[in-house]
Parts: C-alpha cells; structure tokens; sequence
C-alpha cells in the first residue's frame, strides 16, 4: 500500500547523517537507465505491499483485529532488528513526544486497515488509501498555511468527488469509514513528518514507532481476549515481510533519482490492486470504479508531472543540452504504508 510509505519520511534519510554529502553527490548524474530501473523498483515494490494486503485479506471474517495489529508490529520490529546500525544510539529517543503521538495514530490506522480490507475489495478499499496524499495537502494548508495550487485544489475536489463515484451513497458503511479513517491516519502522520528530528534515519523512524505501537497493540490483544490463532500469526508475519519488502525498494529506487522523476510509478499499486483483486478474489471492477480511480489518481500524477517540469533533475546542465541534444532520454515521471 502506497501508504505506509510516504508517512514515514522521506527515503534518503536511511543514510547516517555523515553519508548525506555522499549521497547527494552520487546523485548529480542521473542516467536514463538509472532511471528505469527506479521505475522498476517501485513498481515491483508496490506488487509487494500489494501482497501486503492479500495477507490481511485472507484473514477469516470476524479474525481478532488487535491480535493481528499487535503480531504485525511485533514481527516488523524484528525484522527491522538486523538494520540496527542505521539507529542513532547517542540520541534513540530524540522527538520522544511526536514519535509516540505518530505511533497510536499509526497503530489506529493499522486497525482501520484491516478491518476495510477484510469487509472491502481489495481495489476499492486501496482506491478510498488513496485519499490520503490529497488529505495532505489539505492539512498542509490548513495547519502550514501552505498555499494550494490551482492545480491542487482541482486535485482536493476531484479526489472527494472520486471517492463518491466509487462507494455511491447506497454502499456508504463502516468498512468505508474505516478506510477513510486509515487515509485520515496516515495523512496525519505524513504531515507530522516534518516534526521529527531531521538527523534521524528512515531505519530510525520505523524502529521507533513499532517499539512505541507494541505495548499498546499487546493491551488492546489482551483486552480483546481472543485465542491465540497460528494462521494469524502467518497473515501478520507475511504482511510484514512485504510491506518491509516493499519499504527497501523504496529506498533502493529514491536513493540515486529524485522523487519528482519517478514517484508516478507509485500508483501502479492500484493497477496491482485491481490485477490481483480480479485474478484472485474474483472481484471485478465496475465502470464506477474505473471513473472514480481516474478522478483520484490523474490529478495527483498531474502535479508530479508539473513538479518535474518545474524541478531539472540534479546536474542539470544546459550547456551540454545544447551541444547534445541527440543524448536527450525522455525520463518518466512520478508517492511511507500502513
């Protein structure tokens, strides 16, 4: 899912602090092959926090959500627990406050994710995750008094009337307002973003905000008093492998591109979505769907497209342009999860 994902900071930050200048210099030369093969990166990624999803969507109707929550976090901690290295030791609990403010909000849209994606199809549910980014932007401007393009504001609307054109009034229910709820969740901490210490890793961030989740995703498992189920615990360890899965790509594909020239190709997990949906749960999108999916996504690709045009790539040279213009590569264009 596209969401977890941009809710956890920007992806070079994974790099210590003193390999940032290394970084940003192994950046100046941006190939077209460089490229196409982030666009790549992200596009398999997001088939894997596709399969993210698959794993919460098997769960069987009426599994014991908090149960889930909890083992889902439990285990991305322990896979995170081999990237220990990239955590600042001298300083782990710097932005205390904002870290566990961001992890309850995260664990709250950990639930509301499930219980959408086992009461929803899977593009549906991933279509209405897609409200977030344009929930950002709202919350940007309202709390930031960051000024909304034109462009921006038709991307607000048209995504909310998006939204409606997919659920139609009469299928308004509370698997939708969870799903709603887990795009508010994420938008809230995407903004929060910028709250956090800005030396700390990606690493560090995930690794604080699953530490700070599981003693009250453990309260809210034992106050659930479910039995403790096998196949649940496979569903959350398969959903945190891929959507860590998912994370590393990520990384791997913004590490040497800038997030202008690429991040389109993040919203090739609906594609996935409708693909897998279709393929594997017999779920066919109907013409509302098509539409609605088009009223989101368009305008928020269409703002990337305009960010690129406005933003030359690092080592843009004009000089050179002109003396090779033959060498030109037309360069595709681009969104932490839950």
């Amino acid at each position: 899912m596209y969401l977890q994902r941009f809710s956890e900071g920007q992806p070079d930050l994974i790099l210590p602090p003193n390999h940032e200048g290394q970084d940003k210099e192994e950046r100046t030369n941006v190939s077209g092959k460089t490229v196409n093969s982030a666009i790549l990166l992200l596009v398999i990624g997001n088939a894997m926090a596709i399969l993210s999803d698959v794993f919460i969507k098997m769960l069987e109707p009426g599994a014991p959500v908090f149960q889930f929550a909890f083992l889902r976090c439990l285990l991305t901690l322990a896979f995170l627990i081999p990237l220990a290295r990239k955590l600042d030791r001298q300083n782990l609990f710097g932005g205390l406050k904002i870290h566990a403010i961001r992890a309850h909000i995260h664990l709250v849209g950990i639930v509301c994710m499930v219980i959408a994606l086992t009461n929803l199809p899977l593009a549906t549910a991933n279509a209405l995750f897609y409200a977030a980014p344009i929930l950002v932007m709202v919350l940007s401007a309202f709390f930031f008094r960051e000024q909304l393009t034109p462009l921006s504001v038709t991307a607000v609307f048209s995504g909310f009337a998006g939204i409606i054109v997919i659920l139609r009034p009469v299928e308004f229910n509370w698997a939708v307002i969870a799903a709603l709820g887990s795009a508010f969740a994420l938008a809230i901490n995407a903004v929060m973003v910028r709250q956090l210490p800005k030396e700390q890793t990606t690493v560090h961030k995930l690794f604080l905000n699953y530490l700070l989740i599981v003693p009250a995703a453990a309260a809210l498992a034992l106050w659930e008093g479910a039995a403790w189920n096998p196949q649940i615990l496979i569903s959350a360890a398969g959903s945190a492998l891929f959507i860590l899965g998912y994370n590393i790509t990520v990384l791997l594909a913004y590490r040497q591109v800038d997030a202008n020239q690429v991040t389109s190709a993040e919203y090739t997990g609906l594609i996935w979505a409708v693909a897998i949906g279709w393929i594997w749960f017999g779920e066919v999108p109907d013409l509302w769907f098509l539409a609605g999916s088009l009223m989101i996504v368009v305008p928020l690709v269409l703002i990337g497209l305009r960010h690129r045009r406005r933003t030359p790539a690092r080592g843009f040279n004009p000089a050179a342009r002109e003396e090779r213009p033959e060498r030109r590569v037309a360069e595709p264009t681009g969104g932490s999860g839950q």
